[in-house]
C-alpha cells in the first residue's frame, strides 16, 4: 500500500540500547519512539554504524528496502534520519530532505493533513493543520527548536487530534523549508513568528507546545503573546549558559570576549571532526546562516534567563523534564518553575526510569507524555470554563 492509515501508530515503551554511543543511540530510539520506525531496522543499524558516514550509508540502505517493500513511512523517516547527520555543505543534504518531504506527504496521502503558508516578513512559514476528530475541545499549536521539522510530529499531532484537539504544527525561521526554501535564519524572538501564525489563523485562547529548545521559545513567545492561555514546554533549558560547567562558561565568554580570531581558528580544526560537538556547531551554522563557528554559537548566548523573559509569562504552565536528560542538566527544572512567578499556575512533572520517559523529550515513552499533556489540557480547559483557575500552584 502507498498509504498509512493512523491505526498503525503506536508509541512503543522503552529506550533500548541500539548503540553504545549515545550521539546515535538517542537517534534511533527518537525515530522508533515516535512511532515510525521497525525495532528491527534500528537493532540493524545500529550494529555496523561507527562514524556519520556510517549512519547514512545504513540509514540509506534501510530507506531503499523500505520503498522497495512500499513502506512509504518507514521510508520517509530513513530518508530524514540519513539526513539529520549529512553535514551542511554535502550536497545531497537538500536532495534527502525532499525525499523525505515527498515520501511523508505519499505515505500520509490518506489522512486529512492541511497544508498552509503563513506569511512572514516577505516569506513564507510552512504549518500543517490536523483537525478535532469530534467536537473540538481547544487549539493546540506545536513547534520543535534546534533541529526538527513539522512532519516528525505528526504522530502526536494526531494523537491529540483524536482526542478532540484541533493541532497546529508550524516551523519557524531556522526551521525546515521555513530555512531550506524561503531562506529564514533562526531566531530567538520566537513571538513573531508567534504572532504571524495566530494572525493567519485567527487563532486565539490557544495552548502553545514547544519541544527541546522549542521549549525556550514557547516560554519566550507566551511572555509577548496574550492569545496564549496555555504553554507546554518539553525538554528545555531556562538559560542555555547556565546550563554549561561554571568554569566551562566562564571560559567561554572569557574567549568570546577577549580572544574570537583565535578561538574561531581554533574552533574550525576542532568542529571539523566526529562527535556531538562537531555535529552540533555545524548545524547550528546552518540554521542561523553565519559563516564563522562563534558568529553562531553567540546565538546560545541569547538564550539567556534574561531573555526569556519568564517574569511576563502570564498563563498556566505546564514543565515535562527528563529526569536522565543527556542535553539538559536536571537543575534546570527548578531554576525554570521558579522563574515563573507571574503564572497563572506552574505545573512541573519529572519523568523516570520507571516511567520509561527519563530521557530528552520523554522519548522512550511519549504515549505517557501525551496522556499527561492531554490530562492536563482537560482540566485547565475545564476549570476556565468554569471559571476557577488556580491561582500560583506548583506540582
Amino acid at each position: 500500500m502507498t498509504g498509512h492509515n493512523i491505526s498503525d501508530f503506536e508509541f512503543p515503551v522503552g529506550y533500548h540500547r541500539f548503540h553504545k554511543d549515545q550521539l546515535f543511540n538517542f537517534q534511533l530510539n527518537r525515530w522508533y519512539s515516535l512511532g515510525y520506525a521497525r525495532r528491527e531496522d534500528m537493532e540493524s543499524a545500529g550494529r555496523t554504524i561507527k562514524t556519520f558516514a556510517d549512519w547514512k550509508r545504513e540509514m540509506l540502505l534501510l530507506a531503499e528496502t523500505a520503498v522497495a517493500e512500499n513502506r512509504l513511512m518507514n521510508a520517509a523517516f530513513y530518508y530524514r534520519a540519513a539526513e539529520f547527520y549529512t553535514r551542511s555543505d554535502d550536497p545531497e543534504k537538500e536532495r534527502l530532505y525532499d525525499r523525505f518531504t515527498d515520501l511523508f506527504y505519499e505515505a500520509f496521502k490518506n489522512e486529512a493533513i492541511e497544508r498552509h503558508k503563513v506569511p512572514y516578513e516577505g516569506a513564507v512559514l510552512p504549518a500543517i493543520r490536523v483537525r478535532s476528530a469530534g467536537e473540538r475541545k481547544g487549539i493546540l499549536i506545536l513547534h520543535g527548536g534546534f533541529d526538527s521539522f513539522i512532519e516528525e510530529w505528526y504522530s502526536m499531532m494526531r494523537y491529540c487530534s483524536n482526542h478532540d484537539y484541533e493541532v497546529i504544527g508550524f516551523e519557524g525561521p531556522g526551521q525546515g523549508a521555513a530555512l531550506r526554501t524561503f531562506g529564514l535564519p533562526l531566531t530567538h524572538e520566537w513571538e513573531k513568528p508567534t504572532k504571524a501564525l495566530l494572525d493567519y489563523f485567527n487563532a486565539n485562547d490557544v495552548t502553545l507546545l514547544g519541544l527541546s529548545m522549542g521549549g525556550w521559545f514557547c516560554l519566550r513567545a507566551a511572555a509577548f503573546e496574550p492569545r496564549i492561555t496555555r504553554v507546554i514546554a518539553s525538554g528545555h533549558a531556562i538559560d542555555y549558559m547556565k546550563s554549561m560547567n561554571v568554569v566551562v562558561r566562564k571560559l567561554h565568554e572569557w574567549c568570546f570576549e577577549h580572544c574570537r580570531e583565535f578561538m574561531d581558528r581554533m574552533a574550525e580544526m576542532k568542529f571539523q571532526g566526529e562527535g556531538m560537538a562537531s555535529w552540533a556547531v555545524d548545524h547550528l551554522k546552518y540554521i542561523t546562516k553565519k559563516e564563522k563557528p562563534l558568529d553562531a554559537l553567540e546565538f546560545y548566548r541569547l538564550l539567556n534567563e534574561r531573555n526569556m523573559h519568564s517574569e511576563l509569562v502570564k498563563q498556566d504552565v505546564l514543565i515535562l523534564t527528563g529526569r536522565d536528560d543527556h542535553f539538559i542538566p536536571f537543575k534546570m527544572h527548578d531554576m525554570q518553575i521558579k522563574a515563573l512567578t507571574n503564572a497563572r499556575s506552574v505545573t512541573g512533572r519529572v519523568f523516570t526510569k520507571n516511567d520509561h520517559a527519563q530521557n530528552h523529550c520523554q522519548t522512550g515513552n511519549i504515549g505517557l507524555a501525551l496522556d499527561m499533556i492531554l490530562e492536563w489540557l482537560d482540566q485547565k480547559t475545564c476549570s476556565q470554563r468554569d471559571g476557577g483557575a488556580i491561582e500560583g500552584a506548583i506540582a
